[in-house]
């Protein structure tokens, strides 16, 4: 891990949902929550995802091609979050080395789903909106992404406190 859940949190998540106008408690820890389970808030995976969410790139093509295809202004803001030669040479790679565009696709990914956003401080329910909504063909399990969540956020952030 090369940051804490707390420099995630304020310095990454919320000011890339500020920007978006989507800022809620609910959508900050379940993105938190998603980086904690999907990568140990930074860690290495070998495999087809990349980056602090373990996005693929057909997850990542589909975000543009099926859902702000359809939304030009909201596909405007996170365009504008990339890199401006990076993305075109390797749009991929954004989800590794640009924290903020990775966080904005994470969330398109949630957001394209048009739900209800679940209790905020309820880990099990963050638990199972991620695992329906995020990777829902994934090995991991709600227990998982709880498991997680206490270990790599909440722990931590009483640790801080």
């Amino acid at each position: 891990m090369i940051f804490t859940a707390d420099d995630l949190r304020h310095l990454v998540i919320r000011d890339t949902l500020n920007y978006l106008d989507d800022w809620s408690l609910a959508a900050e820890n379940l993105l938190l929550g998603t980086a904690a389970q999907e990568s140990g808030l930074g860690g290495w995976n070998k495999g087809r995802r990349v980056g602090l969410y373990h996005i693929t790139p057909a997850m990542h093509r589909a975000v543009w091609d099926k859902y702000l295809v359809n939304n030009p202004s909201l596909a405007s803001e996170v365009r504008g979050m990339a890199g401006q030669q990076s993305f075109f040479r390797a749009p991929h790679g954004e989800l590794v080395t640009n924290l903020k565009y990775a966080t904005a696709i994470a969330w398109m990914i949630y957001r394209r789903a048009n739900q209800q956003l679940p209790d905020a401080q309820n880990p099990i329910e963050l638990g199972k909106f991620w695992h329906r909504h995020f990777h829902p063909k994934a090995k991991g399990t709600v227990a998982d992404f709880v498991s997680n969540y206490q270990l790599l956020i909440q722990e931590q952030e009483m640790a801080v406190a």
